[in-house]
């Protein structure tokens, strides 16, 4: 046959092939729609292609099929390349009745089951440089099904509760098992591919991982694989911020109770030093904050971002807990609630020295959580008591700002006097204390009037037209004074009422253990009279 060279096939700028267009449009019908739309009469003529699958070795195999006239050996080391190749180059129809290369290639792949593991693995490194046409043609579907259809024989999809969280030891094939060798076999027979995947990029393994969540692969397990990745690919800065983002990405998918949270804040840390996308970091925060509760205070201590003046990140805090209450207080379990209650106390009393902090993020760390959460404000109070010292250039009403976070309902006897005589806290705030201290007092005072009506209460003293009654009323309506204005004269007036208030307290406790003491000996004699001969009675 003769060859002339009257087209030039330029691939990917890789390489010139110089080709007879006659043998070439006789297999390829994409060829044949350029030559189609060329002028009439040219001569020599040049194909351009920018995105040939495989690039010029590809090309070349596929030169070789066209002047052979179809005879080609498809193996698995070429297979792919050569799907690809004809698929790109519209070889799925036989031109001139010549050998259909598209269909050869086609049936070849449906032996993939046949294939060994490592056969298996280089075909999908191989098909990484065949995208986008590997992807839409589907052949990475087909290596993938067969992938993961080995995966889930060799480490059974259905795990034992007790060993399938991202954090346990192993994945347990037989709930059966129980000694210590068989959990080490399980658990290498669970993860026995994660190496082998880890050469795989990011666009491969958010389909490898999509196609398993939809095959039902324990998440667990997903998770654990995961991470494993994140872990071996890390080597320049772009390849790490893909990396993270897909695995931020897929960890999402799957079930949270699953993932593990000690690794989760270890990526957080990570990603401080990485510009991944904003859409990936809210994904890892949500997931983050959707477990606060199993958080510790080293977790959260956390170093703000660069060009920050305050030491710790308050903000991210402030939005991890935004996420941890993203449905609502009422649906979280309050053990729960108060558990994070409990974490953010901890951590407002580091932040509160920061000289740098504003007194809106203070006060915003305070109510990130309703007051149900805590049953006691006074971890809050020594945390702003220390807030307010540090920051004692603040004023009058952002000092009083700052306090608006209290409870004082829920502060202590002894956290109510100290704040009364603390000159750092303003004068109303001293001043509401004395109030809610007082009602507490006159609530105790009427629940144990109730409690032993046939004694002569000291406490009823306040109920009657007594010396101290006109302090009680100073104490119940100091509200309504303007106490901003008020002279040193009225500080210490109010300081002596909270000094008679706590000798009532203690007059009170007193009687109680005196009461109870009553108590407990007339039982003793009562039984005693019981227990006595009837000769004796």
């Amino acid at each position: 046959m003769d060859v002339s060279c009257d087209l030039q096939v330029d691939v990917n700028g890789e390489q010139v092939f110089m080709v007879d267009k006659k043998v070439i449009c006789s297999y390829s019908g994409r060829i044949n729609k350029l030559i189609g739309k060329s002028k009439r009469g040219t001569r020599y003529l040049k194909v351009i292609f920018h995105d040939f699958p495989g690039g010029a070795e590809s090309f070349e195999l596929i030169t070789r099929f066209c002047y052979s006239k179809g005879k080609i050996e498809i193996n698995s080391v070429n297979v792919s390349t050569l799907y690809c190749a004809a698929s790109y180059m519209e070889m799925k129809k036989s031109v001139s009745g010549n050998q259909n290369l598209f269909e050869l290639t086609e049936k070849s792949l449906e032996d993939v089951r046949y294939w060994t593991w490592s056969e298996l693995l280089d075909a999908l490194r191989l098909c990484q440089n065949l995208m986008p046409v590997a992807s839409s043609s589907g052949v990475i579907d087909k290596y993938l099904d067969s992938l993961i259809g080995r995966v889930a024989s060799s480490c059974e999809t259905s795990p034992c509760p007790s060993t399938s969280s991202a954090d346990s030891s192993g994945f347990r094939l037989s709930c059966d098992t129980k000694s210590t060798e068989s959990l080490r076999n399980s658990a290498f027979r669970a993860t026995w591919w994660f190496e082998d995947l880890a050469s795989f990029e990011p666009f491969l393994i958010e389909t490898l991982v999509k196609q398993m969540v939809s095959k039902n692969i324990d998440h667990g397990l997903l998770s654990k694989f995961l991470f494993c990745y994140q872990k071996s690919r890390f080597s320049v800065a772009d390849e790490k911020c893909k990396t993270m983002e897909t695995v931020i990405e897929m960890l999402h998918l799957l079930d949270s109770s699953c993932i593990s949270f000690k690794t989760l804040f270890g990526m957080l840390r990570i990603t401080l030093t990485l510009k991944i996308s904003k859409f990936s970091r809210n994904k890892l925060e949500s997931m983050i904050g959707s477990q606060l509760d199993q958080a510790t205070l080293d977790n959260l201590l956390l170093p703000s971002p660069v060009g920050s003046s305050y030491l710790y990140d308050v903000n991210l805090v402030l939005r991890l807990l935004k996420s941890f209450i993203s449905k609502g207080a009422c649906c979280v379990p309050l053990t729960r609630l108060r558990k994070v209650a409990s974490l953010i106390d901890l951590y407002i009393a580091e932040v509160a020295p920061d000289p740098c902090l504003k007194p809106s993020k203070f006060l915003a760390l305070i109510r990130s959580l309703p007051e149900s959460a805590r049953d006691s404000y006074d971890a809050i109070y020594h945390a702003t008591v220390m807030y307010l010292e540090v920051h004692s250039g603040l004023s009058e009403e952002e000092k009083m700002n700052v306090c608006s976070g209290l409870s004082y309902e829920k502060l202590s006897s002894e956290a109510c006097s100290h704040l009364a005589r603390n000159k750092k806290f303003p004068s109303k705030s001293a001043g509401q204390a004395l109030i809610t201290q007082q009602v507490k007092l006159k609530s105790l005072l009427q629940e144990t009037n109730q409690a032993s009506p046939y004694l002569d209460s000291p406490c009823s003293l306040l109920e009657t037209g007594s010396p101290g009654h006109e302090d009680q009323q100073i104490v119940l309506y100091a509200g309504k004074l303007d106490l901003s204005t008020e002279n040193e004269k009225l500080k210490e007036h109010l300081q002596g009422m909270q000094w008679r208030v706590l000798e009532l307290e203690k007059a009170c406790r007193k009687m109680q253990n005196q009461m109870a003491k009553m108590l407990k000996s007339r039982i003793s004699s009562h039984n005693n009279a019981r227990s006595l001969p009837r000769l004796c009675s």
